[in-house]
């Protein structure tokens, strides 16, 4: 028996599940491509330097999708709150054993390489049934963040319009929480700028991040 096929004996339903919420993210991205393609074209004709994620959107043409929850500290936090920063919008679960072990650790890298910019990191819940403000500082801990990061919490009814508005998939299956994986980047005056698909790389998202933060 080959490895993949061994994989599918043994996780069938939550392997079918992890593609299809990779596939819903990919279709929400998708109409976006060719925007990004043609913007990618137009500032290497102006002989500007392209953003480096999978998508991305010119400035003022896609606000954000507002976000408003608490976080690990208690306090409420929302995009608008954050005008003026660059934000790095992700969605992980702090007990997840798939993805969310290995962004976390890309995420730390980012943050270590934009300081001094003034970005912002948000975390969204995919895990209302078992994410709480301790396993979020936990998760960070391990993951050895610094810098300004917030983990935003919530009932499945308050997070649920958030994963909706943001493409994100998610699916709880026994011991694991099963999720589009996907980090966005806002710009200062909260308009989505990129967007990548995990695995992405801690040097281009950091790249993009400063040159945004340099010409807000």
């Amino acid at each position: 028996m080959t490895e993949s096929s061994s994989l599918r004996a043994r996780y069938p339903r939550s392997t079918v599940i992890l593609v299809a919420a990779a596939v819903g993210v990919a279709l929400g991205l998708g109409a976006a491509l060719a925007t990004s393609f043609l913007q990618r074209s137009h500032a290497s004709a102006a002989g500007l330097t392209p953003l480096r994620a999978q998508v991305t959107w010119g400035a003022g043409t896609k606000p954000a999708p507002q976000v408003a929850l608490r976080d690990q500290r208690g306090s409420i936090v929302s995009l608008r709150s954050l005008r003026g920063h660059v934000v790095a919008l992700t969605f992980m679960a702090s007990t997840c054993k798939r993805e969310c072990p290995l962004e976390g650790r890309v995420l730390h890298d980012v943050l270590a390489r934009v300081r001094g910019t003034g970005m912002v990191a948000v975390v969204v819940s995919v895990d209302p049934w078992a994410d709480t403000r301790a396993s979020a500082r936990a998760f960070a801990s391990r993951a050895g963040w610094s810098g300004d990061w917030h983990w935003l919490l919530g009932n499945r009814a308050e997070l649920s319009p958030v994963w909706r508005a943001y493409h994100v998939a998610v699916k709880r299956v026994p011991g694991d929480v099963l999720h589009s994986a996907a980090l966005y980047v806002i710009d200062p005056r909260g308009d989505l700028r990129a967007a990548y698909l995990f695995p992405f790389s801690a040097t281009a998202v950091s790249s993009d991040v400063r040159r945004l933060a340099a010409t807000s």
